[in-house]
């Protein structure tokens, strides 16, 4: 394989985005971001890639234990793709910087516009708003392959420089508490046991207790136990009851539980 892609996904963004990526590409192997505490060897590939969901306008948790442990190597190409909902800030520099640490360089970083899955904060947007960034998306992910095939250098991408200043710091303060932060889900009636939940949570976060989903406290709030309840059972807090769900449209449940099956420590 000439192209080795890393990924992480929760409601299927992201693997959506690495699809189409490899496609334009060719010759890629995708890999899904394991959490275990191995070291992950360096790819024989020349293109290696990082693709990601944005998480509190930096990187999520999993991603900055993975590049930790990732084998670099100064020679080789490594980019990466981050996938939000219109706030990148500076999450790719951040993700540059541990590269940099690491001896190696990130040649090239997108920001990669998609429909939120943040649910707390407001359920999914008009399908035909869906559709529209989903498009976009695809011309920013045919255009980033050309890039990618060419090695060609690009300074990451990122937000308005005050904005990034604002919310790096809310970042900052902010992600130490996200493994404690699945405090406010909670399973209503129409829960039926089924366990997707428990086996959607790519960190092994939820197990069945007396039937019902009980979060044990290492979250990582990629939101796939809320927005792949087939009976919209799982709530976030006391707004989420009437918010519409989003997974993407074109990621299926099975493909979805294969990769993170794959991930789990």
């Amino acid at each position: 394989m000439d192209n080795t892609i890393y990924f992480y996904t929760g409601t299927g963004n992201s693997l959506w985005t690495a699809k189409n990526l490899a496609r334009h590409l060719g010759s890629t192997e995708l890999i899904p971001m394991v959490s275990q505490n191995e070291v992950i060897g360096s790819s024989a590939a020349e293109r290696i890639g990082l693709i990601f969901p944005v998480h509190m306008w930096g990187l999520p948790l999993r991603v900055i234990d993975f590049v930790r442990r990732l084998v670099t190597d100064p020679a080789k190409y490594y980019f990466a793709l981050a996938v939000n909902a219109g706030q990148v800030a500076a999450t790719l520099i951040q993700l540059q910087k541990m590269m940099q640490e690491k001896g190696a360089d990130l040649s090239a970083g997108f920001s990669i516009c998609m429909p939120s899955n943040y649910i707390p904060w407001g359920g999914a947007i008009a399908e035909e708003k869906q559709q529209e960034r989903f498009a976009a998306s695809l011309n920013k992910i045919e255009a980033a392959a050309e890039i990618i095939r060419a090695k060609e250098i690009r300074a990451p991408e990122k937000g308005p420089s005050l904005q990034n200043v604002f919310l790096s710091a809310f970042y900052k303060m902010g992600s130490p508490r996200i493994p404690g932060m699945d405090k406010s889900f909670w399973a209503d009636a129409k829960c039926t046991g089924c366990k997707i939940c428990e086996k959607i949570c790519p960190t092994k976060n939820i197990v069945l207790a007396e039937g019902k989903p009980a979060w044990q406290h290492h979250c990582e709030q990629c939101l796939a136990c809320i927005q792949w309840c087939p009976e919209e059972a799982i709530q976030y807090g006391k707004s989420t009851k009437t918010k519409k769900r989003y997974h993407h449209p074109a990621i299926k449940l099975p493909e979805m539980l294969a990769f993170n099956a794959s991930s789990k420590s």
